[in-house]
C-alpha cells in the first residue's frame, strides 16, 4: 500500500494564505491529457473538494527566439501560485525547447518531489517499495542551451550553479525532517564531472550540519543505481538527491521498481511563490481518446495538491477510494487490467 509518506511529502508551508475554495490554474495538456483531466475533475467533484478550476492553456510561443508562455497564463498562474498539469507534448520544429522545463524555468521551480511506492492490491518486482527522491529542476544537461559547431559537432551546456545546489538539497533535507526520515543521499558524479557535478557535492558537504539530526551521505549514480535494483529497501529511510538529469533517470527507475508504470506516479514542482503538480507520463497519443488511459497519476498529484494547499482531509479520502478500488481488480491496461478510464474513474466515484 501507499505509504505515510506518500501521504505527507509536501512541507505545508503557506496553507493559511490559500483562502477556501482554493482557486487552481488547470492545464489540460496533451494527448491523454483531456482524458485524465476529466477524470480528476469529476473525482474531486465527488469527493465535494472546494477547489474552483481556472483553464489555463501555456501556449506555446516563441519569444526572443524562443519557447516561452503565454502572458496570460504566467499571470494567471502567478495569481493563483499552484496549478495542476496534464502530460504536454513540446511541438516540433526548430526554436522549440521542452515546455515542462519551460514551466519549471519561468516559475523558478526548483525542486521535483517524486515518491514511489508499492500498491497494495498490485504486486510487482518487488514488495513494500518506498522512495522518495528530491530532484534538482531548472538546470543541469537540462538547462536548455545547446550550440551546434557545424554539422558534424554539437555543445550542449551543463549548468551548475551554487545556489541552485544549496536550495535543492536544504529541500531534501527538510523533507527528510518532515517525513521522519534519517539520512539524505546526495547522488552524484563528480569522478566524471569534477567541477560541475563536483560543486553539487561540495556543496552537500558544505550542509552537514545545516541540520544535525539528518545524517547527510554521498554516492555516485552508477553505485545508487547498482544498489537500489539489488536491494532498494537500503533507501527507505532515506531522501535521495540528485542533479536535473539523474533524477529524472532515478524517479523513473524507482517507478519500474515499485509498480512497473509511470501512470501510477506523481509529483509536485516546488518553487518559493508557485508550485505546480503533474503527472510524470508523456502525452501517450498512441492511446488518446480511446477511453485507455489511468489518470492515477494526475489524481495523486492533485492530492499532493490538495495536502499542500491545506485540504488534507480530501487527499486521503480520494486515495483511499483509488487504492480500494485498485485493490479490488479495477486496474487499467499498463497494470495488467482491462478497465477502461470511465470504468476505474466510476468505481473511485462510487466510493466517494
Amino acid at each position: 500500500m501507499l505509504s505515510s509518506t506518500f501521504k505527507n511529502t509536501i512541507l505545508k508551508r503557506s496553507q493559511a494564505t490559500f483562502t477556501k475554495p482554493v482557486t487552481v490554474s488547470l492545464i489540460e495538456g496533451d494527448g491523454i491529457g483531456i482524458e485524465i483531466t476529466a477524470s480528476v475533475k469529476k473525482i474531486f467533484a465527488k469527493a465535494g473538494v472546494p477547489i474552483k478550476w481556472e483553464d489555463c492553456d501555456v501556449g506555446p510561443v516563441i519569444k526572443n527566439n524562443n519557447t516561452a508562455i503565454p502572458d496570460e497564463a504566467v499571470a494567471n498562474i502567478k495569481k493563483n501560485r499552484v496549478a495542476l498539469k496534464g502530460p504536454l507534448a513540446t511541438p516540433i520544429g526548430k526554436g522549440h525547447r521542452s515546455l515542462n522545463l519551460t514551466l519549471r524555468q519561468t516559475f523558478g521551480l526548483y525542486a521535483n518531489l517524486r515518491p514511489a511506492q508499492s500498491i497494495k492490491g498490485y504486486d510487482f518486482l518487488y514488495k513494500d517499495i518506498d522512495f522518495v527522491v528530491v530532484r534538482e529542476n531548472t538546470e543541469g544537461e537540462y538547462f536548455g542551451v545547446e550550440h551546434e559547431v557545424n554539422s558534424d559537432n554539437v555543445v550542449s551546456i551543463k549548468l551548475i550553479t551554487k545556489e541552485a545546489c544549496e536550495r535543492v538539497i536544504k529541500f531534501a533535507i527538510d523533507q527528510a525532517v518532515k517525513t521522519g526520515r534519517k539520512n539524505v543521499v546526495v547522488v552524484h558524479q563528480s569522478t566524471v564531472q569534477p567541477k560541475t557535478d563536483g560543486l553539487f557535492k561540495e556543496v552537500g558537504e558544505s550542509l552537514v550540519n545545516y541540520n544535525k539530526d539528518i545524517k547527510l551521505q554521498f554516492e555516485l549514480l552508477e553505485s545508487y543505481i547498482y544498489r537500489s535494483v539489488k536491494d532498494p529497501k537500503i533507501y527507505h529511510d532515506a531522501v535521495v538527491v540528485a542533479p536535473n538529469l539523474y533524477g529524472d533517470i532515478i524517479t523513473d527507475l524507482n517507478s519500474g521498481l515499485a509498480v512497473g508504470s509511470l501512470g501510477m506516479t506523481p509529483s509536485a514542482n516546488i518553487g518559493t511563490d508557485v508550485s505546480i503538480f503533474e503527472a510524470v507520463h508523456g502525452s501517450a497519443p498512441d492511446i488518446a481518446g480511446k477511453d485507455l488511459a489511468n489518470p492515477s497519476a494526475m489524481l495523486f498529484a492533485g492530492c499532493m495538491l490538495l495536502e499542500h494547499v491545506g485540504l488534507s482531509e480530501y487527499s486521503e479520502k480520494i486515495k483511499k477510494a483509488a487504492l480500494a478500488t485498485i485493490a479490488e481488480g479495477i486496474k487499467t491496461g499498463d497494470l495488467k487490467g482491462k478497465s477502461t478510464n470511465s470504468q476505474y474513474t466510476d468505481a473511485i466515484c462510487a466510493k466517494l
